[in-house]
């Protein structure tokens, strides 16, 4: 279900924009929808209070939690139901952050990813998107969406820019708290400038050569690491957000000195953070050769980028002792049913 698609039935039932708008700000913000700061019988028309029973009972079938797993570091990452029986996953991250899903499956198939195993099964709809952030608000509270989770938004860009300006604007989240986060398509440098919210730009570099690029993701847009830092750079600009580059660190793949000389002729002078994240190593991977580099030499690579005036994070990937990285939960379960 698309979020065009709830304005409709609701017009359908005689809502006028008004009474649009405060249904989709209180369903955005996990409450009932005849919530607000006038009573629902002196503001909403008598066919519209008596959809609401149907419609809410719709919105609560787009997504449930199947099941719920907490880590030690505050996080906790949900495996999320969708009406079909499709499942997801959502991530609880400290500091009332949320990562969202947009995609079943991935068309990327990133190397050291569980997620694109089994390629893209289906897009998700602007609704159950949303539907994410609403289970979530149910939980605890929700400042800041990151759509880092299963799926590559761009593969799905109608879907993630109708769901990105309902949390921006009825969803009560600020503009540079919407996180896209993207492999890198031009089509992202297109359409984003033009959005009524403008979100934050988050993009995986993870090499700064190209033919290392095309083996780790070998079905993401053909652009070299240095033109995608400039489209990226033109879009911090334009938009007053730094460009936030993930870099999943894989032991002797992409952890070396040349990649470090390699970052800093990239990035120095960029508005832009490095996010240097620690491979999640898989659980029985299965096929996955990849090792996390040890914290030292990880937190070695994020000083020298410092020492040459480049903002840089080290990051733990939320869940690691839950088994938690992207596309694990689902596979266990699909792997438990089966």
């Amino acid at each position: 279900m698309r979020i065009e698609q709830i304005r409709l039935l609701l017009r359908r039932d005689g809502a006028k924009p008004c009474h649009v708008e405060r249904i989709l700000r209180a369903w955005t913000q996990a409450q009932a929808l005849d919530a607000g700061p006038v009573a629902a019988e002196d503001f909403l028309p008598q066919s519209v209070r008596a959809a609401l029973a149907a419609l809410g009972a719709e919105l609560a079938a787009l997504a449930r939690v199947r099941s719920e797993h907490a880590g030690a570091d505050g996080s906790s990452r949900l495996l999320v139901e969708l009406a079909d029986g499709q499942t997801v996953e959502s991530v609880l991250l400290p500091r009332d952050g949320l990562c969202v899903s947009s995609q079943v499956g991935c068309a990327v198939g990133c190397t050291f990813c569980m997620t694109g195993r089994d390629g893209l099964l289906r897009q998700l709809g602007s609704a159950e998107i949303v539907a994410q952030v609403v289970l979530a608000r149910a939980r605890r509270k929700v400042g800041k969406v990151v759509f880092m989770g299963m799926g590559e938004p761009a593969h799905n860009m109608d879907n993630v820019l109708e769901a990105i300006e309902l949390l921006g604007t009825a969803g009560g989240i600020g503009h540079k708290s919407l996180v896209f986060s993207t492999v890198g398509d031009r089509r992202v440098f297109e359409r984003l400038p033009r959005a009524n919210v403008r979100p934050a730009l988050a993009l995986s570099l993870h090499t700064t050569r190209a033919e290392l690029r095309a083996q780790l993701l070998p079905r993401a847009q053909a652009i070299d690491p240095a033109e995608l830092v400039e489209l990226g750079e033109h879009y911090a600009r334009a938009t007053g957000y730094p460009i936030q580059y993930q870099w999943t660190l894989l032991e002797g793949v992409n952890d070396g000195d040349a990649e470090l000389d390699g970052i800093v002729r990239l990035l120095k002078g960029k508005y832009a953070v490095m996010n240097f994240i620690p491979y999640n190593e898989i659980e029985n991977d299965g096929g996955f050769d990849f090792r996390r580099p040890s914290w030292e030499r990880a937190a070695a690579m994020s000083l020298h980028l410092h020492r040459h005036g480049i903002l840089a994070k080290l990051r733990q990937s939320a869940g690691q002792d839950i088994a938690g990285a992207c596309g694990q939960l689902r596979a266990r379960s699909i792997t438990r049913a089966a």
